[in-house]
């Protein structure tokens, strides 16, 4: 049996805090709803372009995915982690087919 562990961990709001690290990589760090703190190596490149997403986007929201790495003090590290972000689209409101019905047949 063959078996794999990946992890999505989903923020909005605000970007986590970045810290530069070794080859062409910064260091993310997120904290769950349950105080988890998961720790991520991306490559500065897409932490470039999620920066520039975070502030084109008017709402918006990102994720961080990986496999899921060895356990650590507070939580977990994400191996081989990206990050993406994406524009939450405003859900238009549908008319009410029931109104409009009535409305046609009379």
């Amino acid at each position: 049996m063959e078996v794999k562990s990946e992890v999505t961990i989903k923020f909005s709001g605000e970007l986590p805090t970045a810290t530069p690290a070794e080859n062409k990589k910064v260091a993310i760090e997120l904290t769950d709803q349950n105080g988890i703190i998961f720790t991520a190596q991306v490559n500065a490149k897409s932490w470039r372009k999620a920066e520039t997403s975070a502030s084109e986007f008017a709402d918006w929201a990102g994720a961080v995915s990986g496999k899921l790495g060895q356990r650590t003090e507070n939580g977990f590290e994400v191996v081989d982690a990206g990050i993406q972000i994406f524009e939450k689209k405003s859900k238009e409101v549908k008319p009410d087919v029931g109104a409009a019905e009535a409305g046609v047949s009379s």
